[in-house]
């Protein structure tokens, strides 16, 4: 039998279980004395695994809770904007091109409808994160 390697946790890993363990509070599946024993655990963490059972009861480990924070809607909100902010300069400078080039056909409606089209997945799905799974991590 191969001998087992415990990874040594990160004070990142420890406080993004934190958030997450908060935002389940704040959403109120944790009461108040249940979610202050998994924080002084998460804290008190000096390996991955023993991070990964603090969140396993929650839904999707805890992340759809802090997707829905007030600083996760505000980040996408943001993020939407940046995207829109960066198709219509694109469009005004493809629109651009193609007045100074003197064509007949609209050509830039193709790149222009695959733009606008990116706009509306990622306003629609969101934009893919990476998101750091700890039971993907545990070594066996």
């Amino acid at each position: 039998m191969q001998p087992t390697t415990r990874y040594r946790t990160s004070d990142t890993e420890r406080e993004h279980v934190a958030e997450l363990l908060r935002a389940a509070m704040a959403e109120g599946r944790l009461d108040l004395t249940e979610g202050e024993q998994r924080l002084t655990h998460a804290y008190a963490a000096v390996y991955r695994d023993e991070l990964a059972p603090l969140t396993a009861d929650l839904p999707d480990g805890g992340r759809t809770a802090l997707s829905r924070t007030p600083q996760a809607r505000a980040a996408t909100r943001r993020s939407l904007v940046r995207h829109a902010s960066f198709i219509l300069i694109l469009t005004g400078v493809l629109i651009g091109v193609w007045m100074l080039s003197g064509a007949q056909f609209f050509w830039p409606v193709i790149p222009i409808a695959f733009l606008v089209t990116g706009l509306i997945r990622h306003a629609r799905f969101g934009r893919y994160r990476f998101r750091y799974s700890y039971r993907h991590r545990v070594c066996h």
